[in-house]
């Protein structure tokens, strides 16, 4: 059960995080990985994309990523996974405040029943305890299309484990179930799961695995697949957060970063408002 709900939890935060609004205004050179330096810093922290979660058969750890793994002192995620307490918070949010047969309307919940059987066989009175996140992290699985999924946060724990490294987060999982809260109202969230498909995730794979941010926020920028509200929440609000305690992070030591891809480009993303801040980020190619 725990590992259900951890990769139910991090498929929903891997395919909102990679659906906002941002938009880079020039071409960005293609890699996911980052050398953040300057600024005062002592040695240089290193911030690498996610995809969360992906079929084993496309899943890529390359040389450049481990090498800079191996310089980091500290690994920093979304949310600490590592946490137990941290877990034990997830499983609980999972679990709606009231049934959804009670929450939604009627209509709502012929919608609901419709996605379910479609995409997973399943009705609505099987999920009836779930919150609408963790049934479309449950969805969302069933479009990888594949019955082995690796994660990357526990590739980089068991790492990080293995070298007696700290591992905190930027944020903690009541923040960021609380957000994705705010973000979709029940019929938002509904045509989400509606558009939800294999052909969307296979794409969105492809461009991952080519490392092309622009590309990838070209593909993720469909007003019809997010609001400007759910971007702002999704995306903006948490960016502008992570860079408040970033700074510190870096200041003491040199911390390998591993958030979601979406997090890193455009105006309001991760590698801007850090070059804002006064440091030298470049992209390590090879």
């Amino acid at each position: 059960m725990k590992k259900i709900f951890k990769s139910t939890v991090l498929a929903l935060v891997s395919i909102f995080s990679l659906n906002t609004n941002a938009q880079s205004k020039k071409k960005s050179t293609n890699s996911l990985l980052w050398e953040v330096s300057g600024n005062g810093l002592s040695k240089p922290s290193y911030l690498f994309g996610t995809v969360h979660m992906i079929c084993e058969k496309d899943f890529v750890m390359k040389q450049k990523v481990t090498n800079a793994f191996s310089k980091a002192e500290k690994l920093v995620l979304e949310i600490n996974m590592a946490d137990p307490n941290e877990m034990t918070t997830m499983q609980q949010m999972a679990l709606g405040k009231e049934p959804l047969s009670k929450k939604l309307s009627k209509e709502q919940i012929v919608r609901l029943e419709k996605i379910l059987k479609d995409a997973a066989g399943m009705s609505v009175s099987q999920v009836d305890n779930f919150t609408m996140q963790t049934i479309l992290s449950l969805v969302s699985i069933k479009t990888f299309g594949c019955q082995n999924l690796k994660l990357y946060e526990m590739e980089f724990i068991e790492q990080a484990k293995n070298k007696n490294l700290p591992i905190e987060g930027l944020e903690k999982v009541s923040e960021q179930l609380e957000t994705l809260s705010k973000s979709f109202s029940d019929d938002e969230m509904l045509s989400y799961l509606e558009k939800n498909s294999t052909d969307l995730t296979s794409k969105l794979v492809s461009i991952y695995l080519n490392e092309d941010l622009d590309a990838l926020f070209q593909f993720t920028t469909d007003k019809e697949m997010m609001s400007e509200n759910s971007a702002n929440w999704m995306l903006k609000n948490r960016n502008e957060n992570w860079i408040k305690v970033m700074p510190e992070m870096m200041k003491r030591e040199s911390v390998f970063f591993a958030v979601g891809a979406a997090h890193l480009g455009g105006e309001i993303g991760v590698i801007n408002l850090l070059r804002k801040a006064g440091y030298t980020i470049k992209p390590i190619v090879e």
